[in-house]
């Protein structure tokens, strides 16, 4: 049973992948964000870096947790942009 249970979430999970999109257009009055999303799963290979429950909206989504947690992860990585007008686009 177990194993029916893990194949049956790895199948979810695979298929939360392929359908999740490309790039992803985040409105802000300072200039919209387009988010490479296809890119950072294919670099970050973990999704619960960002979705820490899983594949689908992320909980408290918003300007204060992408500054500190995209922001954050492109500090620490030292790769990403990391100030405002790098993101921002008018």
């Amino acid at each position: 049973m177990k194993k029916i249970v893990a194949a049956l979430a790895l199948s979810v999970f695979a298929a939360s992948l392929a359908f999740a999109a490309d790039e992803i257009v985040l409105k802000a009055k300072n200039g919209n964000i387009t988010f490479p999303h296809k890119k950072h799963q294919e670099l970050l290979k973990d999704c619960k870096k960002c979705h820490e429950k899983g594949p689908g909206k992320i909980e408290g989504f918003g300007k204060d947790w992408a500054h500190k947690t995209c922001k954050g992860c492109h500090e620490e990585m030292k790769k990403g942009p990391t100030k405002c007008g790098e993101c921002h686009k008018r």
